[in-house]
């Protein structure tokens, strides 16, 4: 973990000296500097402390880079197709990805899927059926279902135009493409 460099950066962002930091902390200069240069592992209460006096949350202090918020800007977005469905891939951090999913009148996911991992979906446009095991619904814009993906299901445009559905997907480990 690079905690101490994170707090560098945000000590230096909001124009704060060590010496500063130190007399509102009661931490001593060196002992700061050896946290910021990671040479020093700080306690958790000490983090406590430092987090409360920059004004972030403990957490986010120990947030890996990965893990930090990231921005997949309108016109950066990556586009893929699964069979006729048109897949917008909106952001993913972790296990957690997020896209807009387009079925063409008729279309669907094709043949009953089943993957690790949960699924939301919330429809934006149109009218879909989707099925799993025994159950069946008919969803239309701003209804919403869920469901765990280890059990088959299908997803069908039943409208006469095309459905456009947002879909979240989780997984605890690293999910090959969905749709």
């Amino acid at each position: 973990m690079d905690i101490g460099s994170k707090i560098r950066s945000i000590r230096n962002r909001k124009q704060i000296t060590i010496a500063q930091m130190c007399e509102e902390t009661g931490l001593s200069k060196g002992f700061v500097s050896n946290i910021e240069n990671n040479n020093s592992s700080p306690s958790i209460s000490t983090l406590q402390t430092i987090s409360n006096y920059l004004g972030v949350p403990l957490p986010y202090l120990l947030l890996e880079k990965q893990e930090h918020m990231r921005l997949v800007r309108k016109d950066e977005r990556n586009y893929s197709k699964y069979n006729s469905l048109k897949v917008e891939h909106l952001s993913s951090i972790g296990g957690l990805r997020m896209m807009i999913v387009e079925f063409p009148p008729g279309a669907s996911t094709g043949e009953s899927n089943a993957h690790e991992g949960l699924e939301s979906h919330l429809v934006l446009e149109g009218k879909i059926l989707a099925e799993q095991g025994e159950d069946s619904i008919v969803a239309e814009a701003g209804d919403s279902f869920s469901w765990n993906a280890c059990v088959p299901h299908f997803v069908k445009n039943i409208g006469e135009g095309k459905a456009v559905v947002q879909v979240s997907v989780y997984s605890d480990t690293e999910l090959t493409e969905v749709y």
